[in-house]
């Protein structure tokens, strides 16, 4: 007997094609319009640390500090941000200043 998959948000067995059919990658609205990269932590940031992004990003271009480690050990020290979310603020501001 094949194995079946339950689809529980509807409660019923489901065949492996029809659970593979309503479930690939990126099919789902929620997986295609995910943010990625380093602007994935933005949100937990500022939730976190009480700050919006564009001001963290205005203290690390403010920074005497340019190498990307220098900054991510400011932000960790005198900020007291953890390593993932320094990095990706790091990250991404520079990013975008070079971009620019």
């Amino acid at each position: 007997m094949p194995h079946r998959f339950v689809d529980h948000f509807a409660g019923r067995p489901r065949s492996q094609e029809q659970y593979a059919a309503t479930h690939r990658r990126g099919d789902h609205p929620d997986m295609t319009d995910a943010v990625k990269g380093p602007a994935s932590y933005f949100p937990s940031i500022e939730k976190k640390y009480g700050r919006p992004i564009t001001e963290w990003k205005e203290l690390i271009r403010s920074s005497p500090f340019v190498k990307h480690g220098e900054l991510v050990a400011w932000l960790k020290t005198e900020h007291g941000l953890g390593h993932g979310h320094a990095n990706a603020l790091v990250a991404h501001t520079l990013a975008e200043d070079k971009a620019e």
